[in-house]
C-alpha cells in the first residue's frame, strides 16, 4: 500500500511504538522502506553555557540510537534515524525530504491542552506533507 513509512518513536515509551511499527509492517508493500525516527529536543538555554554540552548531546545521541535499534530489533528493515530540534517541525521536514508517503504515529492519552491528539501527533497531523495514521 505505502511504499515509504514513517514512524516516529519515543523510545521510553517502547509498547505504544511497537504497535505503530506492526502497523506500519502492515502497511507497507513487500519493498517497502520504513523509518523509525527519534527526535531529541533542543538544550534549554541555561545548559547552553556549559562546554561539556557538545559531549553530552553526543552521548545522548548514541544512546538514543542503541535505544531506537534494540527497540525495532534485530535483522529488521526498519532504518534507525535520530534527530535533534523540535519534534513536530523535524518529523515533517525528514517526511517532505524522504518523499515519505505515510507517517503512522502513537499518540498519547491526551490532556485538556490537546484533547483529541497529542501535541506532537497534532502538530503532524495539521502539517505533514502525505497521509498520516494515527495509533491509539
Amino acid at each position: 500500500m505505502y511504499k515509504r513509512i514513517l514512524v516516529p518513536v519515543e523510545p521510553s515509551h517502547s509498547e505504544r511504538h511497537q504497535n505503530a511499527l506492526k502497523a506500519a509492517q502492515a502497511l507497507a508493500d513487500p519493498d517497502a522502506k520504513i523509518f523509525a525516527l527519534t527526535v531529541i529536543e533542543p538544550v534549554p538555554g541555561y545548559f547552553a553555557m556549559a562546554e561539556s554540552l557538545p559531549d553530552i548531546q553526543l552521548q545522548a545521541s548514541k544512546k538514543t540510537l542503541a535505544d531506537l535499534q534494540a527497540l525495532v530489533g534485530e535483522g529488521t528493515q526498519i532504518s534507525a534515524e535520530v534527530l535533534h530540534g523540535h519534534a513536530a517541525a523535524e518529523i515533517n521536514s525528514f517526511a517532505e525530504r524522504e518523499d515519505v508517503d505515510c507517517i503512522v504515529i502513537a499518540s498519547h492519552k491526551p490532556g485538556l491542552s490537546d484533547y483529541f491528539l497529542g501535541s506532537t501527533a497534532a502538530r503532524v497531523v495539521r502539517h505533514a506533507p502525505c497521509a498520516v495514521h494515527v495509533l491509539r
